[in-house]
């Protein structure tokens, strides 16, 4: 199930977009200029098309991953692939984006 994820999400959301992965990780979309997020489906790219026709401009749009029982941000997705925006490969190179989106994850998902 996804969610588009504004305010801090419950434990209940958390519990339902980790069931993909039977609770270890919630694949993520995050868009680092609305400060949104969308998580819970199974590729990032459905995540990722939910915040775009939520409005959302594919060049904020960056594909992370959420492991609650770490609480740890991962950055690799296959639609961080993107030359034009200097990013090359799976892995997102810019720290800037990189904290960002580890800003925005936290503020939303991570439940104490």
């Amino acid at each position: 199930m996804i969610f588009i994820i504004r305010e801090p999400a419950t434990s209940e959301q958390i519990s339902q977009m980790a069931e993909t992965y039977f609770g270890l990780m919630i694949k993520l979309a995050v868009d680092v200029e609305r400060e949104i997020l969308a998580g819970g489906g199974e590729l990032h790219a459905d995540c990722e098309q939910a915040l775009l026709e939520d409005g959302s401009q594919q060049e904020n749009v960056w594909g992370a991953d959420w492991y609650p029982e770490l609480k740890r941000v991962g950055f690799e997705s296959l639609i961080n692939i993107r030359p034009r925006q200097q990013n090359r490969g799976i892995e997102i190179q810019s720290p800037v984006i990189r904290e960002k989106i580890e800003v925005i994850v936290r503020r939303l998902l991570e439940v104490n």
